[in-house]
């Protein structure tokens, strides 16, 4: 059985799924409403006026520790004989979203960028639940190039 590192991360491949997260952020960013989606869009509006290119390197800099999180998750799911990886991760959401979420908390514990930290803290408290909306599209994102 292939590990995600071996699926996602080969020279060929790595660059079209990062584009997929970046499509994937973007997508989520635009459909969040309410207060707490008004500060997700706001602290991702500071981010990419104070720093462009910063979500798009960002990206490319995390996809492979973010994968190296999702690789356990992955491994018990190839061996479950489940059909879907995304309601996989759904059913685990607030145990995958702390995983993913400890990625971009060492990255944002390490910045010395203070706008970048403001933002990053802005949102982090409710980081969870919007991570866990967005599992189902992760793990499709995943399937995709797994299959």
């Amino acid at each position: 059985m292939a590990t995600l590192q071996e699926i996602l991360l080969t020279p060929e491949t790595q660059p079209k799924v990062n584009d997929d997260c970046y499509d994937l952020i973007q997508q989520e960013i635009s459909g969040k409403s309410g207060i707490s989606g008004t500060t997700v869009k706001l602290a991702y509006k500071t981010v990419t006026t104070f720093a462009p290119g910063h979500i798009h390197y960002m990206v490319e800099t995390l996809v492979p520790q973010m994968v190296e999180q999702l690789e356990p998750y992955w491994a018990d799911f190839s061996t479950s004989g489940g059909s879907g990886f995304g309601d996989y991760l759904a059913k685990r959401g607030g145990e995958v979203s702390e995983a993913l979420l400890s990625v971009t908390d060492a990255r944002a514990a390490a910045s010395s960028r203070p706008t970048i930290i403001k933002a990053y803290r802005s949102v982090r408290g409710g980081a969870v639940k919007h991570v866990e909306a967005a599992l189902p599209r992760v793990g499709d994102l995943v399937q995709k190039y797994a299959v």
